[in-house]
């Protein structure tokens, strides 16, 4: 008995060895093969977002706007393929992540990711707004319009708990995690608002903010204060007017939009040309929290009360980032990690998985 025990063993200890069981594998006739048993991994689209495809675009304000072109040159940046959200992230999808995680929340974050209702009282002295501040973020009229009243600190936790909620889903299939959601880079956030277009001034054909049969493309500021001309006197629905060939509604207009980058007015000449993203050196890791050091963030795309001139693919301001205002909103990004074969300069591509 004890022979055969003996006899078992041995044969189960050189079975593994050669992975018959599930082992490592070396591979037939000791070729090097790597490990057998890894999962798949197909990224799938998450739901309301788009793939952008990798590619190369000049960067930056055009010359048109001579005194700007100074301070930071027009540059050729290379970008890999991510994916966005299609719209800016609305009042009802923000508030899933308010009913959602608010319990999980220490009481300092709960309190600063509830949206502020009170900008819309704040930024406009002398106008009655207080219908806005009663109603914008909780009444079911508005729910598809976007969230404003979030700082920089708030849209960044809603990625963190996107992520956490995404995740834990594909945990519980045995799925691989997917990468992180989380603001976009200003490059990120300039090219995929071009929508493929290079050297535009706005990411539609054509130099001007009304289409051909005086239509407005955008939700912004006409004239000299004729809100209402482009059929919304503040904000609008996150899918209004026409989006751009990648498919993204209001880039330009409606909200302007967090990024990831801390503002310099030349930063982006100092970032790499492959992806870059600009983060002051003079802050710390330890500094970059609520309540720390009011660092200076990128906000790009203009607003519902913006001129024109904001609306341009490569116009930048910044706000900062422990500040909340009713026409700044934001949307999420994922890497698309894996390769991707595209097949023309423009729209005509494939995900192909790593």
């Amino acid at each position: 008995m004890k022979r055969l025990l003996f006899v078992l063993v041995a044969v189960s200890v050189f079975a593994s060895g050669c992975g018959l069981f599930g082992g490592k594998q070396t591979g037939k006739n000791g070729e090097l093969t790597g490990v057998m048993d890894r999962p798949d991994w197909d990224q799938p689209t998450p739901y309301g977002m788009v793939l952008i495809p990798p590619g190369s675009f000049h960067m930056g304000q055009n010359d048109q706007d001579v005194n700007y072109s100074q301070v930071a040159h027009n540059r050729q940046i290379t970008m890999s393929a991510f994916y966005m959200d299609d719209t800016e992230i609305s009042n009802n999808e923000y508030r899933q992540f308010i009913e959602t995680a608010m319990d999980t929340l220490a009481a300092d974050v709960a309190k600063l990711v509830y949206p502020d209702t009170g900008v819309w009282m704040r930024d406009f002295v002398f106008a009655y707004n207080e219908p806005l501040t009663e109603n914008y973020y909780w009444h079911p009229a508005f729910d598809e319009y976007p969230v404003v009243g979030v700082n920089w600190y708030a849209a960044s936790e809603f990625c963190r708990w996107r992520t956490a909620h995404y995740n834990a889903y594909r945990a519980s299939i045995e799925m691989p995690p997917m990468p992180r959601f989380r603001l976009p880079t200003e490059a990120e956030w300039e090219y995929a608002s071009r929508g493929g277009f290079e050297h535009k001034l706005y990411p539609w054909e054509g130099p001007y903010i009304r289409n051909s049969k005086g239509c407005f493309l955008a939700n912004y500021k006409p004239g000299r204060g004729d809100y209402i001309a482009d059929n919304y006197e503040y904000t609008c629905p996150v899918r209004s007017y026409w989006p751009n060939d990648y498919g993204l509604w209001c880039m330009p207009g409606n909200v302007a939009e967090w990024c990831e980058d801390d503002f310099e007015e030349s930063g982006y000449i100092y970032a790499h040309d492959l992806n870059p993203v600009y983060r002051d050196p003079r802050y710390k890791a330890e500094e970059r929290v609520p309540g720390g050091a009011n660092i200076r963030k990128v906000i790009r795309g203009g607003s519902w009360k913006d001129i024109g001139y904001f609306l341009s693919c490569g116009t930048r301001t910044y706000e900062y980032s422990d500040t909340t205002k009713s026409f700044v909103g934001f949307r999420s990004v994922v890497t698309q990690i894996g390769r991707v074969q595209q097949r023309s300069k423009f729209r005509t591509w494939a995900a192909v998985p790593g």
